[in-house]
């Protein structure tokens, strides 16, 4: 397959991505085959923008990255608390919402605007980096634009199916500390990095 469903995200600090991981861990009990976090293959993150590209794109979309990480004003963001909401199977979804912020939403519409020449919407299974891929996957990544982009932009970093508890004092501040290319897989969790860079305003 030459074309990847792919998610455009920063990704936290390590402060953040373990204590994502921890609350992670509270809801995998109730439903282990859903979403696992790690720090390798099922990565904490907040979603910038989707769509499906040309893997011989990856070079010149790493390139585009570069330039905007090192023009972002983002140094730092804001987790205001946990928030849920309930998808269509009625199953309630757990993450940390992440305050907004101008430099934070102007990062999110120039991501948009310059890649995309390079997304196509006509997602399919093949295209993810796992075999078994729900329907509200594919869903997500065809109607991004509509659903979660521009003034439905709502930064946030998803721990998993279930209910958790905090385990970090709410409101907490904490980086980006890089912005990544990621391969999707199913849930729309960032399985592998394609490209990624640091963030200069860190």
């Amino acid at each position: 397959m030459t074309r990847l469903a792919v998610d455009v995200v920063l990704l936290p600090d390590e402060r953040m991505t373990l204590r994502a991981i921890e609350m992670n861990r509270q809801v995998v009990r109730g439903a282990p085959g859903e979403i696992v976090l790690d720090r390798e293959s099922c990565l904490p993150h907040v979603s910038l923008a989707m769509g499906c590209i040309e893997r011989h794109n990856i070079g010149a979309i790493h390139a585009i990255l570069q330039r905007l990480a090192g023009e972002s004003n983002v140094r730092q963001l804001t987790a205001t608390g946990i928030c849920t909401t309930t998808n269509a199977r009625g199953e309630v979804i757990s993450a940390v919402e992440i305050a907004e912020s101008g430099q934070l939403q102007t990062l999110h519409e120039r991501v948009m605007a310059e890649l995309t020449p390079f997304f196509a919407r006509d997602a399919t299974a093949e295209m993810f980096c796992t075999n078994d891929v729900a329907p509200s996957s594919l869903d997500w990544v065809r109607t991004y634009p509509q659903k979660a982009a521009y003034e439905r932009f709502s930064p946030h970093i998803t721990l998993g199916y279930g209910v958790v508890k905090p385990v970090l004092a709410f409101p907490t501040v904490f980086a980006g500390e890089r912005l990544a290319l990621c391969h999707l897989g199913n849930h729309c969790t960032c399985r592998r990095i394609l490209a990624a860079c640091e963030l200069s305003g860190r």
